[in-house]
């Protein structure tokens, strides 16, 4: 059980009615809390609960139109969702109930700040390393429309400018990370066919590359509902048309693709995770056609080449900067 929810069950007479669990784990919690429904933008988390909860947990970046008297919000990595998560639930809450609970690691103590709109907070508990926070919402806030909170840049690329739209909890939210700026210089060369943007975020790379190469068929993938609505976004301001998915890594991905493109991902929350990468490199060759290609941006400390090579085949370093390597390798 993780131990935000062992802190709720401490007190299972505050969260008997219907209430909303924001960002809940994929663990027993909606099991002890059988009145309980669940909002979750983690696609593996999401198909766990599925598979143990049938049709308890909405997934997506809107709040569930369904009615509860209350709700949790597990504190999400980043403060910009946290608000967003926030103001949806107490937008539907007046004189109700709005609980956040988090790791301290997380920051919980701050973040409990972030409830002051609305009333006042007080903490309720403090165990497992965790806290929970309760408000009372005097102050109803106007739902935002999570559009209005997009943040925009444009990037100066040889086919033109690129408009790219950015949500809240989205990596690199609202600006270019250097990964992708490393590997946005060395598109040169992919084969044509269907091309796959793994973890494709807000869709920089992705659009990129249908931009440059209209006649592909391209695909974006992310385990993030928050990064698909993005991607989504930026590929309608650009004109664009590809497919978009949600899927728990590599094993979402279409097969017989020409080419993997990727800045993947190694942090979850505050805990760093490189099984998504890693179970990518080592599936690859599974969803190439024979010659396709992979071509990875990653931070120079990881080592990834021999991982590539045992289950791809040889791999080069492509260009390398900023604390970066370009790993490029084709499945024989």
């Amino acid at each position: 059980m993780d131990p935000r929810s062992e802190v709720l069950l401490r007190q299972p007479e505050l969260f008997q009615g219907p209430v909303l669990l924001a960002g809940l784990p994929a663990d027993d919690l909606l099991g002890r809390l059988p009145d309980a429904h669940g909002w979750c933008w983690h696609a593996g988390d999401q198909a766990a609960l599925d598979a143990r909860f049938p049709e308890r947990s909405h997934f997506g970046v809107d709040v569930p139109s369904r009615g509860f008297d209350s709700a949790v919000v597990f504190l999400p990595k980043a403060k910009d969702l946290t608000d967003y998560i926030l103001n949806a639930v107490a937008s539907r809450l007046a004189g109700r109930e709005v609980y956040l609970v988090g790791e301290k690691r997380s920051g919980i103590e701050g973040a409990s700040k972030q409830l002051n709109p609305f009333g006042k907070p007080r903490k309720l508990d403090s165990a497992r390393h965790c806290q929970l926070w309760q408000v009372t919402v005097a102050n109803a806030p106007e739902a935002k429309p999570l559009e209005s909170l997009a943040q925009t840049y444009e990037l100066p690329l040889e086919e033109g400018l690129l408009k790219v739209i950015s949500l809240p909890g989205v990596f690199s939210h609202g600006r270019l990370d250097r990964g992708s700026a490393l590997l946005l210089e060395h598109l040169d060369k992919l084969p044509s066919g269907h091309l796959l943007d793994f973890g494709c975020g807000a869709g920089v790379l992705g659009a990129a590359v249908k931009r440059r190469y209209p006649h592909n068929t391209v695909t974006l993938l992310d385990v993030d509902a928050f990064a698909a609505a993005s991607s989504r976004l930026t590929l309608a301001a650009n004109g664009l048309e590809a497919e978009v998915l949600t899927g728990d890594g590599i094993d979402a991905a279409p097969m017989g693709l020409n080419a993997i493109l990727s800045n993947p991902p190694f942090h979850v929350g505050v805990h760093t995770d490189y099984y998504a990468t890693e179970n990518l490199l080592r599936k690859a060759a599974k969803h190439l056609k024979n010659g396709g290609e992979l071509r990875l941006v990653a931070n120079s400390f990881l080592k990834y080449q021999p991982l590539i090579e045992e289950h791809l085949g040889a791999c080069t370093i492509k260009a390398e900067g900023q604390g970066f390597r370009i790993y490029r390798a084709k499945r024989g």
